[in-house]
């Protein structure tokens, strides 16, 4: 393998593992934001 190619998969791999890592923090996000809406929806804070 050349150079290149080496240097192109660490750049596409460091690519993939910064789109994971951002979609498992929006999913923890969404998560606690959807059980905050829920617990504060089961206790009637929007009647």
């Amino acid at each position: 393998m050349s150079v290149v190619t080496i240097l192109v998969t660490l750049v596409l791999a460091f690519l993939a593992w910064k789109v994971v890592t951002g979609i498992i923090k929006f999913g923890l996000i969404a998560l606690i934001v959807g059980a905050a809406i829920w617990v504060m929806a089961a206790h009637g804070s929007y009647s």
